[in-house]
Parts: C-alpha cells; structure tokens; sequence
C-alpha cells in the first residue's frame, strides 16, 4: 500500500474512532475544486435567475455588538454543483439520499485538454481512458473520474466558458464546451465500475448534446456528476483524495456543491 493510501485510510479512521489523532490529516495537502457562488457564477441559459445575496441585517445593534446575517437565491444546477440521479432518471437517488459514501473516494485526473482546447465540440472517448491507463496503470473499481478539458481556465467568462453569452432559449443553439461522450461513460460504468464523473465544464454532455445521453447512463446507474468543478489543474494525475459534499436540498435533482482533493504531500 502506497503512502497517500495510508494517509487517506488514516483520515477515514480517525473520523470514525476518536481515540485515532486527526493530525493525520496533515499528511494530505487539499485543494479546494469549488468555485464561489456569487454575481459571476455561470448558470445553464434557461435559468435567466443569477445568483442573488440579499442582506437582510448588517451593523452594530442596539445593544452595541455587530451582527450580520443575508439570505441568498440559486438554482440547483450552477456554479460548481452536482447532479443527482433524479436529475435525468426517475425513482433513482434525490440529492438527500445520495449516501455519503458515494461522495467519496480516490479519485484520478484525465487529462484531454489538448484535445478539447483545439475543439470546442470535443467529446472523452475511450481511447483518452486507455492512453492514460498506459501512463498509469489500470484505474480501480470505485474510483472518482475527473476529466480536465482546459475550460475551467476560462471561468467565469460566460462566452468563453459556453460559447455564448445569450441568456434564454436561444442561447440553447449556440452552446459550444466538451462533454464525455456516452459510450465512454458507459465503458466506464461496466469496465471500470466508477463511483462518479466530474469535470471542468457546465455539463457532463458536451454543449450541443440534444438528448444528454451522457447524463441519462451515468445518472441511470444511480452515479452522481460533478460539473463545473475547478483547479484541476492544480493536481496530479493519480494519488488524490476528494469529498464531494453537496448542499442536502430536500428532494433536489442537484445542489451546490463544495468539492476538495487530498493529495499526499
């Protein structure tokens, strides 16, 4: 067992046992893959609504302490979130019901970015997989796949992160970013028996998926999908960590999310 195996194991165990010490947590260095949600946050065009974050209370009270306190509006699929199964399959996992551990795991980075850089209608295929596991070994049942397509550098530029900067229906034609192609998604759920798939764009789909069948597969077998995930680039190939902890929106179809890595040191 490698050392960033060790460290992770070490982690899972001193949250369920509280004689274990968590200063075992400083063997991993984290990453946080989490776009904050504000004004800029970038929404599929048919959620004309942006993020909004209302005060409600700001200030030194009559009794001479300060206290603040907003509420805030967003809808569920944006930003860096995750999609439930229910999202694109029926009776399957709502976002409170997703158990804990499928938001877990190790995980890998594939990297395609060469290729989708050069193509904004790129779509992962198999091969990409297979390349990488020439470079890295066979990937493990149960693990999170990231796929790094490059876009995530051009958050939250709307134009440049979709292809278009139209709100509305009409921005729906003119969508143009990389997705994972169905049959690679489906290779990976009967090959490689994977926990879940995140990526650097708005959509699993690529922008002018009319069916989404990538969402239909991976969300089908009751997996989740994480979308607009970011500082990919900022980890390595293998040997990660990550905890995807979603807003647990009652009956949600997705939610906010708020994704880190651990990487060994």
């Amino acid at each position: 067992m490698k050392n960033w195996q060790i460290a992770c194991l070490m982690l899972l165990a001193s949250c369920t046992h509280q004689k274990t010490p968590l200063n075992t947590i400083d063997q991993l260095k984290w990453v946080d893959l989490t776009y904050s949600f504000d004004s800029t946050t970038i929404y599929w065009p048919n959620n004309v609504k942006p993020f909004e974050h209302y005060k409600e209370m700001e200030g030194i009270t009559s009794l001479g302490y300060f206290y603040s306190s907003y509420s805030f509006f967003t809808p569920e699929h944006g930003g860096t979130h995750l999609d439930a199964p229910i999202h694109f399959s029926a009776n399957k996992y709502t976002v409170d019901e997703i158990p804990l551990e499928n938001l877990k795991g190790n995980a890998v980075v594939i990297d395609v970015s060469e290729k989708a850089l050069a193509n904004r209608d790129y779509q992962v295929q198999v091969d990409d997989i297979l390349n990488w596991e020439k470079a890295n070994g066979t990937i493990s049942d149960n693990t999170i796949i990231l796929f790094r397509t490059g876009y995530g550098k051009f958050y939250p530029n709307r134009k440049e992160t979709l292809g278009t900067e139209k709100i509305g229906p009409n921005a729906i034609p003119e969508l143009h970013f990389p997705g994972v192609h169905p049959y690679a998604t489906e290779w990976l759920l009967k090959n490689r028996k994977i926990k879940a798939i995140g990526l650097d764009t708005p959509s699993m789909d690529y922008g002018q998926s009319k069916d989404f069948k990538t969402h239909q597969i991976l969300l089908g077998a009751n997996k989740v999908g994480f979308e607009n995930v970011a500082n990919l680039d900022q980890l390595p190939a293998k040997n990660i960590f990550v905890i995807a902890l979603p807003m647990k929106i009652g009956k949600g179809t997705g939610a906010p999310l708020h994704i880190v890595a651990g990487v060994a040191n």
